[in-house]
């Protein structure tokens, strides 16, 4: 793979965990507080893996793709 396609990927992966990190932690932080923080960081792995891999990142790439669709008809 080269350079600029890892880098692209990169972003789109990046575009959706940290949104995804961010709107988990506000949901669910308070509640994750008094766990430990191996107990913590399991839960948060264990829902937001999946959520990136099935949704978040081909998500991200439907947007995209909109959105590049969109300025190349200009």
């Amino acid at each position: 793979m080269k350079t600029k396609m890892k880098l692209i990927a990169s972003l789109k992966i990046w575009l959706a965990i940290y949104p995804s990190i961010t709107l988990f932690l506000f949901l669910f932080g308070e509640a994750l507080s008094g766990l430990p923080l191996y107990v913590s960081t399991l839960m948060l792995t264990l829902a937001l893996v999946p959520w990136i891999v099935f949704a978040g990142v081909p998500l991200v790439d439907l947007l995209l793709g909109r959105w590049i669709s969109l300025h190349d008809k200009k």
